[in-house]
């Protein structure tokens, strides 16, 4: 199982990332245990500067703007 944190203030690109890591998940057939985050304090903690961000078990691996499927679905398989 991979833990997924979408950090962000919860935008419509927050959401759209965190749909397309269900998405993904689902298809690849990847148990995920997705958290939002959207306490600034927290997203800081992580060195995030531009949202919607992604971090996989503890690594922060993308940080604006929504990622594509191919990178989702690398990070979820890796």
């Amino acid at each position: 199982m991979r833990e997924v944190k979408v950090l962000g203030s919860g935008c419509a690109s927050c959401q759209a990332t965190v749909r397309l890591i269900e998405e993904v998940a689902a298809q690849a057939g990847v148990q995920v245990e997705l958290e939002k985050v959207e306490e600034m304090q927290e997203i800081m903690k992580y060195g995030v500067m531009s949202t919607p961000g992604v971090v996989v078990d503890g690594k922060v691996v993308h940080a604006g703007g929504v990622p594509d499927r191919e990178s989702v679905r690398g990070w979820l398989e890796g």
